[in-house]
């Protein structure tokens, strides 16, 4: 059963001094008891005291049930999350119901048989308890989508979050490259929530998302008869950014044209709408993300050079969940409060064996699929605990098997010195490479110091600034 919280107030109210004196001598060790006689008593209560539970009488002579009904719907115009008991003898179905429907939490027939009415008073302390965690956490949740917060602590994430406090209050373009579903919405948001603009609009965009034929128009807007259907005006997305930031996703997916037509937005700070001959003055910062290799695409002449530098001043490199395994744990718990209350459920707790299963699952579809997973535990898990049984088959399939095959070493064999050489130059290859070729930040990756990374790059032939 229950422990009721100490400070937890109820009060009765009715006209009759016995009902009141059971009451308090029933409750008074586990509760605060208030006491009032009639309805003014009632709302003073509610005014003054906020009790968590309003014992209330519904044959008062100050009032009856259509007080009841009003006191009710004054209740509900409030912030308070009184739950309300109503006393009633000798009542129809047919009255109680609608004071039922009306916001009522409870009713209880006389006369009062306190050791029943306690098992319901602990019931609504505990309904109250898990409203109000609830409460918290749905406001927790939202401050969090506002600010952009994000969930992590290990010592990559601790590197992003310093990133973006140093360059949020700036005005730089910011480039965020990483693995689809790592976060990089929630990144772009916090930068904005950060800065200076933090009170003008964000405006997302997803290049990928926009078929080619309207990319376009949604982007720099188009004037009334600008093509067939241009009813109207329209402001475009980079137009709606003005005194805000403008984050396009998958930024690596816009057509040459259309990069051409931004690269000159960046540089003039104006545009121009379709069909339309006025340049619009326009102040907004750019911040983009792609999980596509640019310099690849530059190398290919897929994606211009000049808006490859324009855009990357500034690189912030999200890891993969599978590299930030320490977080695993942290974003399930608050995956789990987030779903839990908003289903209005008690937060669910994740076991040992399952946590170690979901720690050894590769994650491809990286934070976004994990939120997903624990979404569906919480909507299809019938108890308080989630163990290895309700974790989906496929994934305590792939975690049970070994990331990395073993070695397969030829009859011939080979030198061990040539091999480990290989996959050292392959590592540090593939660090220069996300890094965009800066040392500072490939060694940061490879948890190496600067001077190691430039004795790597010397070993192995690897020029890069």
């Amino acid at each position: 059963m229950p422990t009721a919280n100490p400070k937890t107030k109820i009060a009765i109210v009715d006209d009759d001094p016995a009902v009141r004196s059971q009451i308090v001598s029933a409750f008074r060790e586990k509760y605060e008891v208030l006491t009032g006689a009639d309805f003014p008593d009632a709302y003073r209560l509610l005014e003054a005291e906020h009790p968590d539970i309003l014992l209330l009488d519904t044959a008062l002579p100050s009032g009856g049930i259509q007080q009841c009904r009003n006191l009710i719907e004054d209740l509900s115009k409030t912030d308070l999350e009184t739950l309300l008991f109503l006393f009633y003898e000798d009542m129809s179905k047919d009255e109680v119901m609608p004071l039922l429907d009306a916001g009522a939490y409870e009713f209880f027939g006389k006369p009062i048989d306190t050791q029943t009415l306690g098992v319901l008073l602990d019931r609504a302390v505990e309904k109250l308890r898990i409203q109000r965690e609830n409460r918290i956490l749905r406001e927790e949740i939202r401050r969090r989508n506002e600010e952009g917060d994000l969930v992590g602590s290990t010592e990559a994430m601790r590197h992003v979050f310093d990133t973006i406090r140093r360059i949020a209050p700036t005005n730089t373009t910011v480039v965020i490259r990483g693995e689809s579903g790592t976060g990089k919405e929630l990144v772009a948001r916090a930068i904005h929530m950060k800065s200076s603009r933090r009170s003008g609009p964000f405006i997302s965009v997803n290049c990928a998302a926009l078929p080619e034929g309207l990319m376009e128009a949604e982007l720099f807007g188009y004037e009334k008869g600008a093509f067939t259907g241009a009813a109207s005006t329209k402001e475009g997305r980079i137009e709606l950014a003005h005194r805000g930031t403008l984050f396009l996703d998958e930024i690596g997916t816009l057509p040459p044209s259309l990069q051409s037509k931004l690269l000159r937005v960046l540089e003039e700070h104006a545009l121009v709408r379709l069909g339309g001959k006025k340049q619009i003055k326009i102040d907004f910062r750019l911040v983009s993300a792609t999980n596509e290799n640019l310099e690849e695409a530059v190398r290919k002449n897929t994606f211009r050079e000049d808006l490859y530098y324009r855009i990357h001043v500034v690189p912030i490199f999200i890891p993969p969940l599978r590299e930030r395994v320490g977080d695993i744990p942290l974003l399930i718990d608050y995956f789990l409060r987030v779903y839990c209350a908003a289903n209005g459920l008690v937060t669910m707790k994740v076991s040992d064996d399952a946590l170690h299963v979901l720690k050894r699952y590769p994650w491809p579809g990286n934070v976004r699929e994990l939120e997903n997973v624990v979404q569906r535990l919480v909507l299809m898990t019938e108890h308080e605990q989630i163990g290895l049984d309700d974790l989906p088959a496929d994934i305590v399939a792939s975690a049970g098997r070994p990331v990395r095959s073993r070695e397969s070493i030829p009859s011939s064999g080979f030198h061990i010195d040539e091999r480990v050489d290989a996959y050292e130059r392959s590592l540090v290859e593939a660090a220069l490479e996300q890094a965009g070729g800066v040392k500072v930040k490939a060694a940061r990756l490879l948890g190496v110091d600067a001077n190691r990374m430039k004795y790597l790059c010397r070993k192995h032939g690897l020029n890069h600034h």
